[in-house]
């Protein structure tokens, strides 16, 4: 046979041993910390004064911020006894039910009051529905082929391309709620309740008037009225750029939470100060189906504080976790103290004595 030419064996016998330098033959110089009673015990201890503390602090500014929370989910029928509006609107599809809840507010809420529709059992980080949209489209880039992230709602039955386009924009929160005191209606606002910098950079309607740039497209399936409708007393707030949109469009991290609705109108005279105390009615035109996947619908009314709205899981969490290291360093102190040996202890042990 034909002998093998040299550099074919020179490549078959060279070594498979790494180089040796100090990082591939793991000669580097490395630090392990050495845990003694003298380390750990004073690190539970700091950890356990300084969490409760702030735990408190968390707490007491949580508890500063006055909430009141109606779930309208079942409410009844205005004009009915027994019928829900949830029923209503199931058994009559795309339709509206109308439904009024009492309430009583106990105390002032002082400083600036928000408004808050709550969704419960609602998967809006589904990886689906969170890429059903089209960026190009809410940037006022309008196209006749929306991105196929938009599937099944970027085209009607028709064909005719949707705008805005997508699952997150089809599935928009339609309840109208509002408020009155006696016969009076509570100034809101519906301005002022988006990011900025999601109003500034990410949502802007495309050159031109409008209702003509959206001739040639559909609105969304589930909408009841035109992209170009949402709020046409005020041409700042309408279209892509109509801030309730673009609340919405901001998915939720968890199946339960709440989206910023309305802001009281604090320039009016007897809210100056907040929401006062009193006998308050919610006027509901209920649009939303929630019962299909057995949600909730609410809504919230909040003040807020200096770290934002009532949360006092961040509060209690620091203080378990303080608690928790307090409990830990005080029962391995004793057990340092009990059953720990002294330095001469240690010293004067005998060797053991070898196996024969």
């Amino acid at each position: 046979m034909a002998s093998q030419p040299a550099d074919t064996q020179g490549l078959q016998q060279k070594s498979k041993r790494p180089s040796d330098s100090a990082f591939k033959q793991q000669r580097l110089p490395a630090w392990q910390p050495v845990l003694t009673a003298g380390t750990v015990l004073p690190t539970f201890f700091i950890i356990g004064i300084l969490f409760i503390p702030v735990g408190v602090a968390l707490l007491y500014f949580s508890d500063e911020v006055s909430e009141y929370v109606i779930d309208y989910t079942n409410c009844i029928k205005q004009g009915e006894k027994n019928l829900t509006c949830s029923s209503y609107i199931a058994n009559h599809t795309g339709t509206s039910c109308m439904c009024e809840i009492p309430f009583t507010l106990e105390n002032n809420f002082v400083g600036n009051v928000f408004m808050y529709y709550g969704l419960s059992n609602y998967y809006q980080n589904h990886r689906r529905y969170v890429k059903s949209r089209d960026d190009d489209q809410l940037l006022g880039r309008l196209s006749d082929t929306p991105s196929t992230d938009c599937v099944p709602f970027a085209y009607t039955d028709e064909q005719i391309p949707i705008a805005p386009c997508g699952a997150i924009a089809n599935s928009l929160f339609n309840d109208t709620l509002t408020l009155s005191r006696g016969t009076k209606s509570v100034p809101l606002l519906n301005t002022g309740i988006a990011w900025p910098s999601d109003k500034k950079h990410k949502f802007r309607n495309p050159e031109g008037n409008l209702t003509v740039a959206l001739k040639g497209f559909a609105k969304p399936k589930f909408w009841s009225k035109a992209l170009y409708q949402l709020d046409e007393s005020n041409p700042t707030n309408n279209g892509f750029e109509n801030e309730d949109l673009i609340v919405w469009m901001r998915t939720a991290a968890l199946p339960s939470f709440r989206k910023l609705y309305r802001r009281i109108d604090h320039s009016q005279r007897s809210y100056e100060d907040g929401l006062p105390k009193g006998e308050y009615t919610l006027h509901v035109n209920y649009q939303y189906p929630v019962s299909a996947f057995d949600g909730n619908k609410k809504m919230i009314l909040s003040t807020t504080s200096i770290l934002g709205g009532k949360n006092p899981f961040l509060g209690i969490a620091y203080i378990v976790v303080g608690c928790i290291c307090l409990i830990l360093g005080i029962a391995l102190l004793v057990i340092h103290l009990k059953c720990s040996k002294s330095n001469a202890e240690m010293i004067n042990v005998n060797p053991r004595t070898p196996y024969s």
